[in-house]
């Protein structure tokens, strides 16, 4: 990264910005049942014991289709087919929405955000560089609810997640559209993220540096021995000093 000049810094958000309090599977069990009971509650018909289960696992095919091809697909398309396969078409989003939000009161509960997240976008920003999150999510309320919960949003020129654009990182494409903010050229950005595939090989496919937050990361060998990030760092405290190392005074 030496000789360059870096002027704008993407962050990752979920393991990066924020990490989760509990392990997720009982986490995921009380959100989808908290999805169910509100469809029941509202009239529709299904069962509401199996529909948490039979939602997880539909989720966890989406899981793995989208790891393969890079693409997202909401949570709420995914709801409104799981849906209309039960016999429940055409719900109305207002209904579907209000069903997700219900998921997410719990998962959210469940992020805790960094104890030097804050301090260091704060460092970043009076040191002149440009901020953006790129986050891979299948929900983008959901995103910019955590945002603003953890007060994370001012720091941030934009938002820009897989759910709105439809690309999932690595796919260069995201990236792509982050830096269209800005109008700045990929060897000027930065990314900065703890998934070696999805953050580091991503930003590098795209023509961006990347710093590789190994605090909460668990690579892979493969990905050890084939993804070399430009920096690593233990905490995000560290990442003003190492920008400021790498990039020309």
């Amino acid at each position: 990264m030496t000789g360059n000049l870096i002027r704008a810094v993407l962050f990752d958000l979920g393991g990066t910005l924020m990490y989760p309090r509990e392990p997720w599977p009982a986490i995921y069990e009380a959100a989808d049942r908290a999805l169910a009971d509100f469809l029941c509650a509202r009239g529709l018909v299904i069962d509401c014991d199996s529909f948490p289960r039979e939602l997880r696992a539909r989720l966890n095919q989406y899981y793995l289709q989208r790891e393969e091809d890079h693409f997202e697909t909401t949570y709420s398309f995914i709801l409104r087919e799981l849906l209309d396969e039960r016999g429940c078409p055409g719900v109305a989003d207002e209904v579907l929405r209000g069903a997700l939000d219900k998921m997410y009161e719990i998962t959210q509960a469940n992020w805790v955000i960094e104890d030097d997240a804050l301090l260091t976008l704060r460092l970043l920003e009076s040191a002149g560089y440009r901020l953006g999150l790129v986050s891979n999510a299948g929900d983008n309320q959901d995103v910019f609810q955590l945002v603003e919960r953890f007060g994370l949003e001012p720091y941030f020129d934009f938002i820009l997640t897989s759910a709105a654009c439809s690309y999932r990182k690595p796919h260069p494409r995201i990236f792509e559209l982050a830096l269209a903010h800005w109008g700045i050229p990929a060897a000027e950005a930065v990314m900065v993220g703890d998934t070696l595939v999805a953050d580091i090989l991503g930003a590098h496919n795209a023509g961006l540096y990347a710093i590789h937050v190994k605090r909460r990361a668990r690579p892979g060998r493969d990905e050890l021995e084939l993804i070399q990030p430009d920096g690593e760092v233990s905490t995000l405290a560290q990442i003003p000093y190492l920008l400021s190392e790498l990039s020309p005074t």
